[in-house]
């Protein structure tokens, strides 16, 4: 892969600081996550920035993006009002927005709030539990992970994450050259985002309430995007359901949740074909 210039810059909206980044040329495309940030999408972004303009930042709260008030809580209409100001800040035109997991969510926020600032959203696997059969015993199970986390019980709090998402826990077990190395501890910054995923964001993005009406009748093009790796699990169902209430088919892209980090060569060339609407 060929090395991209990354312009960074910062941005004030209301209630924070914003820290976004820029790279390559042609149509604009943002790349947006909750609760990760700009850097989990930086390999990814390098490679569309052949023909691309691409949006990356933290959200707030997240990383390098700071809150006035600290503690203040992460919904996905305000990220959407914060993705809405820095897409008008570039001034580059309606743009693609590729939003994963949370940030998926905040992608179809911004889809129903600022619809005159996309033209296309690929939502790949928002966690929405209000398009699921059970939304009240999926909110009491994010309620409970919530409070593991606040007890101390951090590993707990990801195991029953992982375990309410359905997604299968790392394999543990001894090798035959004895235990598994412990898992590092976190540096200074990941503790704080972890923190601020637990306490001020989980809740209302696992908590949004699409408006399939807004979503059906506005001008973006909605793309619901599910990895093939990602059946049976939560996301899994929660996009196809959104699919459904569309009118819509799910579209589909290599790997599982994370492929656009995990593998983002071979994630690329589906997200290419997406954003040019084959």
């Amino acid at each position: 892969m060929s090395r991209t210039t990354v312009t960074t810059g910062s941005l004030k909206v209301p209630g924070a600081t914003l820290h976004y980044e820029v790279r390559g040329q042609g149509p604009l495309v943002a790349l947006v996550g909750a609760p990760m940030h700009a850097d989990h999408f930086a390999p990814l972004a390098g490679l569309l920035a052949t023909d691309h303009t691409v949006l990356t930042t933290d959200p707030r709260g997240v990383n390098r993006s700071s809150l006035d008030t600290p503690g203040h809580d992460s919904t996905p209409r305000l990220r959407a009002d914060d993705l809405s100001l820095l897409l008008a800040h570039l001034d580059a035109g309606p743009a693609a927005v590729f939003g994963s997991s949370g940030g998926a969510v905040t992608a179809l926020a911004l889809a129903v709030a600022h619809p005159e600032r996309v033209r296309t959203v690929i939502a790949h696997e928002p966690p929405l539990n209000r398009l699921l059969d059970n939304p009240d015993e999926r909110d009491a199970a994010v309620e409970d992970i919530i409070a593991t986390y606040v007890s101390g019980d951090v590993a707990g709090a990801w195991t029953k994450f992982m375990i309410n998402a359905n997604i299968p826990l790392p394999d543990f077990e001894e090798s035959a050259d004895g235990p598994a190395e412990a898992p590092a501890e976190p540096d200074p910054q990941q503790a704080a985002d972890e923190r601020f995923w637990f306490l001020h964001e989980m809740r209302g993005t696992t908590r949004w309430q699409p408006d399939i009406a807004a979503l059906r009748a506005g001008s973006p093009r909605i793309v619901v995007g599910i990895g093939k790796e990602s059946a049976g699990q939560l996301c899994d169902h929660a996009s196809t359901a959104l699919a459904s209430a569309l009118g819509t088919e799910p579209t589909y892209f290599p790997g599982g949740h994370i492929a656009f980090l995990d593998d983002p060569e071979g994630f690329v060339p589906r997200l290419r074909e997406v954003l040019r609407g084959d």
